[in-house]
């Protein structure tokens, strides 16, 4: 895998937050990708790496670049993220970056033919990013200046949707990654499927631009939203 002694670049990139796992492994241009359903990642992850290496014809130890999605989700799942950046950061010398899942979302709409033909067409809209959580609970965030994300109840952010009285483009899905279509109130325009996960090009390119520009204090910074079960049970 090296060229006039140059160690090729590969990246790896990883998406833990929820079910399913999610990796894509980007060997000199050669895209390999995997998914593992399944809540218990701590438990999937090597497995599925190794699959997923063997497939490439790489190893762990090959890796130049490493991307992972830091939240919101499963505080397990982001704390895999965020272990392994580190340790591949400290022990291989990896150039590691990361991203959250509204940061994702938001890059591939505004990216997209989709979302501009829209916003032409709905000058006043507003681009909206809506992904379930945990039972009826929601992370949403409503893409307007000094706006945060946050975590509700679906009638909280129902009422929220409704009561803005502004034409919304909203990304991202309900629980299992289904549609939020039939969910959604009659301002709201659902997005194309491709618009509504994760994909593997948005990643990559994403770990391009950011690789470098982040310390690696922001590249391990988490985007929680929820509080552990331990920590709620301390307050």
């Amino acid at each position: 895998m090296q060229t006039d002694g140059k160690k090729e670049n590969i990246t790896l990139a990883l998406d833990s937050t929820s079910s399913p796992l999610y990796m894509v492994l980007d060997c000199g241009g050669e895209v390999y990708r995997a998914r593992k359903a399944g809540i218990k990642q701590e438990e999937l992850l090597f497995p599925a790496l190794n699959k997923l290496f063997a497939k490439a014809g790489v190893k762990l130890k090959d890796v130049t670049h490493f991307f992972y999605v830091k939240g919101p989700g499963r505080f397990t799942g982001i704390r895999i993220g965020i272990t392994l950046a580190s340790v591949l950061s400290e022990i291989n010398g990896v150039q590691s970056s990361s991203a959250d899942l509204f940061e994702i979302l938001k890059y591939q709409a505004e990216n997209s033919a989709e979302y501009k033909k829209w916003q032409k067409a709905n000058p006043g809209g507003v681009l909206c990013l809506i992904i379930h959580a945990f039972r009826e609970e929601y992370f949403s965030l409503l893409c307007t200046e000094n706006a945060a994300p946050r975590w509700s109840s679906w009638e909280e952010l129902d009422a929220e949707l409704i009561n803005g009285g502004r034409p919304l483009f909203v990304c991202g899905w309900d629980r299992e990654r289904t549609s939020l279509k039939e969910k959604l109130p009659a301002n709201c325009v659902y997005a194309s499927a491709r618009l509504n996960k994760i994909n593997a090009s948005s990643m990559l390119e994403l770990c391009d631009k950011l690789t470098g520009k982040q310390t690696l204090e922001e590249v391990l910074k988490p985007l929680y939203l929820k509080p552990a079960r331990f920590e709620l049970c301390g307050k």
